[in-house]
């Protein structure tokens, strides 16, 4: 006898809905390339709270810079490059209707003879506006970057951006903000270094510096120095000197109520060192906190390995090992003059300062702590 077929077994199954994601309202996004000396980098971003969520992103190395120092001149084959991966960044502004951007050049372009001519072919060729932005901008874009960062025990704070063409360095003095409010104090340089308090306690910029000197151009500077220790031992002695006008350089900092934040690939590399991961992740690396003497290790690590051996290192990477001791270089001669127990090290830079400025110039973050 055949079994009794069950009540509503030949009915259609009830389909599943899955929601789809609402896409994010055009009107709501911001956009923000950064044009390095190494670099093109683009975030495109939409607020969320006090920060905001990144929708897209681009990353390429496109060595812009590439013979800079010898020529003066942008290379036809780095403006190619560059145009390319430009052409890339436009197809993911269009895709998603973005209309509020800032679309920014820095060192290289300050530096070379015919940027306008680059600049304008970008335009022809792309569509997309850049900007050349001076190094007080740079700095201070940086610096609002990392606000989410400050510590609220940091009395004395310095900002480092590591960049391919430059290094951008910020004394910040807190002491007369009080503690919970010293990231707002940060973010609210977006407006200048020279603050008008107002109802608010200001953070006060002691002193910057924009150094001529990044990964890129410092390397370039010694590329004729075939011993890997002598070579950086001269990057990092140049490095020190070009820091004799920076006013803090000549005193010594308690570590007690001392941060630095460091911004850069350099950075954030070391740190994925120290950590051991063999594969990149944000999420471990920012706001990872190291000391001096971690930092020593895993650079006399890098010494030890040597070239290949960085090559073959999959957190240094064949395309980052040409600039990493360069980088190294800059970063031990921070920590030489400012041993700190607490740097704190920040996957984020000119791209999250230029999202945070157009965020905050047209209000749409929300006014709560970080």
């Amino acid at each position: 006898m055949a079994p009794k077929r069950p009540k509503g077994a030949g009915a259609f199954p009830q389909p599943v809905e899955h929601p789809v994601p609402t896409p994010p309202d055009p009107s709501a996004l911001y956009a923000a390339l950064d044009l390095g000396t190494n670099s093109c980098r683009m975030l495109i971003a939409q607020p969320k709270g006090s920060q905001f969520h990144v929708v897209d992103s681009f990353s390429k190395s496109v060595q812009l810079g590439q013979g800079l120092e010898q020529t003066g001149k942008l290379s036809r084959a780095s403006m190619s490059r560059t145009i390319n991966a430009m052409r890339v960044c436009r197809q993911k502004l269009q895709r998603h209707n973005v209309t509020n951007m800032r679309l920014v050049a820095t060192e290289a372009c300050r530096r070379a003879r015919n940027s306008q001519h680059f600049i304008n072919q970008v335009r022809r060729e792309t569509g997309l506006a850049l900007e050349i932005i001076q190094p007080e901008e740079e700095a201070r874009l940086a610096v609002i970057s990392c606000a989410p960062l400050v510590s609220t025990k940091s009395e004395q704070l310095l900002v480092v951006d590591i960049g391919g063409g430059s290094t951008e360095l910020v004394w910040i003095d807190l002491t007369n903000v009080p503690p919970r409010e010293r990231p707002r104090a940060i973010m609210r340089l977006h407006t200048g270094f020279r603050q008008d308090a107002g109802p608010f306690a200001a953070a006060k910029v002691v002193d910057w510096i924009s150094v001529p000197l990044g990964v890129a151009t410092l390397r370039d500077q010694f590329a004729d120095v075939e011993d890997d220790s002598a070579r950086f031992a001269l990057m990092s002695w140049f490095f020190e000197e070009n820091l004799e006008k920076f006013a803090p350089s000549g005193t010594e900092q308690a570590r007690d109520g001392f941060q630095i934040i460091g911004t850069s690939g350099t950075v954030t590399t070391v740190a994925a060192s120290h950590l051991g991961l063999r594969r990149y992740d944000r999420t471990k690396v920012d706001g990872l906190r190291m000391t001096s003497d971690q930092i020593d290790a895993v650079i006399h690590g890098y010494l030890k390995l040597g070239e290949e051996g960085r090559r073959a290192d999959p957190r240094i990477g064949k395309d980052r090992q040409a600039l990493i001791m360069s980088g190294a270089a800059i970063l031990q001669t921070l920590m030489r003059l400012w041993p700190t127990d607490r740097l704190s090290v920040a996957d984020r830079g000119l791209r999250e300062g230029l999202l945070y400025q157009q965020m905050s110039i047209d209000g749409v973050l929300e006014d709560v702590p970080y």
